[in-house]
């Protein structure tokens, strides 16, 4: 059954789906998440109520993205080159386990600002 979830942040809102991987699913059982984002780059990432060992890591992902980064228990959108990237492709500071997607366009995320509350929810 796939999980859609959907993600407001301020103004922005989208819908993702996350994958089968079992920091994904931990991601499911934890919701709904609330949390400050800071922005990096074309990054967006908060701190999750989520812990988990990396799954396969990668530091270079494509836009849309969501990756758990477990230094900082952290939920990552990427949506674009970060300050490390080294093309157009976004590239995580260390590598993150690819837990889903953004459906549709995930460059609506450059709206949001540091500081914005971000919502993380299952989708009906």
């Amino acid at each position: 059954m796939p999980k859609k979830i959907r993600i407001r942040a301020g103004n922005v809102e989208a819908e993702a789906l996350l994958n089968d991987s079992r920091t994904a699913q931990a991601i499911w059982d934890a919701l709904p998440i609330e949390g400050s984002g800071s922005k990096w780059g074309e990054e967006i990432y908060f701190p999750i109520p989520v812990q988990a060992e990396l799954e396969d890591g990668q530091e270079e992902v494509e836009v849309g993205t969501l990756g758990y980064w477990p230094p900082g228990s952290a939920l990552c959108i990427f949506f674009g080159p970060t300050p490390v990237s080294q093309s157009d492709q976004p590239r995580a500071a260390s590598p993150v386990t690819l837990v889903g997607e953004v459906s549709g366009d995930a460059k609506i995320f450059q709206e949001v600002s540091s500081g914005t509350k971000i919502i993380v929810e299952k989708a009906e």
